[in-house]
């Protein structure tokens, strides 16, 4: 079975945001480059995604020049790059056609945000009939407003909200709903592991 490893949304656009110093995972790259090189060492697929908005002049407009990859993560040559302008990859680009070609039978998730982007993506690649794998501490997202919280407040006065949602339960929230639903929940560590002991034999 050919895996398919997802870089979710891992774009500079996030850090030109003031929310990203509170950010639960800063050093994506960290987490993210082992999950890369084993599947490449493996043959397996390595799937770059970018989440754009053309013409709307926010940080993910591809004209203000802010949706290069995060420092430290770089595709090789050859390895497919998509522009999504979705939450989730399949939906606005030719992913599906892209796994249906290089015979994917696993998609395994990591990038940026944990409960938006990138598990959507899980959710989607279940629907589709992959195993799908997510991969929790090689994800990052931010503290979430209250639904009624005032707009336009500072990053303190959001984070002093006792309404505001926690990156903790953020990270757990996903965890309890994807976790024997959409995916195997799993860690950097464990899922290199496995795709070493897979390929060993």
């Amino acid at each position: 079975m050919r895996t398919a490893l997802f870089v979710v949304d891992a774009q500079e656009s996030f850090r030109r945001r003031p929310m990203w110093t509170a950010m639960s995972n800063p050093d994506l790259a960290a987490s993210v480059n082992p999950l890369v090189e084993t599947a490449r060492d493996n043959g397996d697929l390595v799937v770059w995604v970018r989440h754009i908005e053309p013409g709307t002049g926010t940080v993910f407009d591809p004209a203000r020049g802010f949706i290069e990859y995060l420092p430290g993560l770089k595709p090789l040559a050859g390895e497919p790059e998509l522009f999504k302008t979705s939450h989730n990859p399949f939906t606005t680009t030719n992913a599906q056609q892209l796994l249906v070609q290089h015979d994917v039978g696993e998609v395994a998730v990591t990038g940026i945000r944990t409960e938006q982007c990138c598990e959507t993506t899980a959710r989607v690649a279940s629907d589709l009939g992959y195993r799908t794998v997510f991969v929790t501490d090689a994800t990052s997202t931010n503290p979430i407003e209250h639904r009624d919280a005032p707009q336009g407040r500072s990053l303190e006065e959001i984070l002093a909200d006792p309404r505001t949602l926690g990156t903790d339960a953020i990270i757990e929230r996903t965890e309890y709903a994807l976790a024997g639903r959409f995916a195997t929940v799993t860690r950097v560590d464990a899922l290199v592991r496995e795709w070493q002991d897979r390929a060993s034999g």
